[in-house]
């Protein structure tokens, strides 16, 4: 049992950084959301500020209702939580690369 909770506070703490990035996307509009840590190139880059930050907050949400669904499994099922972890943190960050570069070059000017 100890296992099952430690499973689930590690995946709530792997979604709370995705929630509150797209919690604070959705309050911003002078300032694009970024991808990377740091990036200030983004500014210059994106045309519609604020249907950009709403594209990003939902992908944001949709990293973080992953993580809490893992989080869930681990006590309900942890292999199949486990595998769920796995899957989210190598296909996972893929994808959600691909949909950022696909945002990206929606918005872009």
């Amino acid at each position: 049992m100890p296992g099952r909770i430690i499973g689930c506070f590690s995946c709530i703490l792997c979604a709370l950084p995705f929630l509150y990035l797209a919690w604070e996307g959705k309050q911003k509009n002078a300032a694009p959301i970024a991808f990377w840590s740091g990036d200030n190139t983004l500014k210059d880059k994106v045309k519609n500020i604020p249907a950009y930050n709403r594209e990003m907050a939902r992908l944001y949400q949709a990293c973080s209702a992953a993580f809490f669904l893992s989080g869930a499994l681990c006590l309900v099922y942890p292999p199949l939580g486990v595998a769920l972890i796995c899957l989210l943190c190598t296909a996972g960050i893929y994808l959600m690369w691909r949909t950022y570069k696909s945002i990206l070059v929606k918005y872009s000017a």
